[in-house]
């Protein structure tokens, strides 16, 4: 199978499994690309997704940054695609029947079940990163200043990146 092939048939797939948004498949992402099918190794998925998520834009960047390093720019577009139009579509499909029944109980059931599944499988992906990228202490003692920091005070983001991209650089 082609390269394109491969990352279109990943991506579409997983598309449809991103409940709560493409960080939650993040476990099943990096399954995919580093244990099965060998693209990369997990300290290089952890990179893709610290740059994908240190630039503006939306949260599923890391898939065309995946996509661009197994198939080429084109590789990037269609892994684009792959994630987004499969699971827009099947958005609009089940709008139509959320909204038909608007006031059914089971769809209640449903709503207050959604939060805690896609909060579940996002502490997963998280889990995830910090394994591949807390490969020494100071990665760790990192990892936790930051995840502190973002709980108890107002820091913001980028001065929590810019922090860790210097403490990479003076240590490495």
């Amino acid at each position: 199978m082609s390269p394109l092939l491969q990352v279109t048939v990943l991506f579409g797939k997983l598309s449809l499994l991103a409940v709560g948004g493409v960080n939650a498949t993040l476990p099943a992402v990096a399954r995919e690309v580093v244990q099965q099918r060998h693209w990369m190794t997990a300290h290089q998925f952890s990179q893709l997704f610290a740059i994908a998520q240190a630039v503006p834009g939306p949260n599923m960047l890391v898939v065309a940054l995946i996509g661009q390093r197994e198939a080429g720019w084109e590789g990037g577009l269609i892994a684009t695609a792959a994630t987004v139009l499969p699971a827009g579509a099947l958005v609009l499909l089940v709008s139509h029947v959320w909204q038909r029944f608007q006031g059914a109980r089971w769809r209640q059931i449903i709503q207050r079940a959604m939060l805690p599944i896609s909060g579940g499988l996002m502490l997963s992906a998280a889990f995830v990163l910090v394994r591949a990228s807390d490969s020494w202490w100071l990665m760790a003692a990192l990892t936790a200043t930051s995840f502190f920091s973002c709980l108890r005070t107002k820091t913001h983001p980028l001065w929590l990146l810019g922090s860790g991209a210097l403490v990479g650089y003076l240590f490495n």
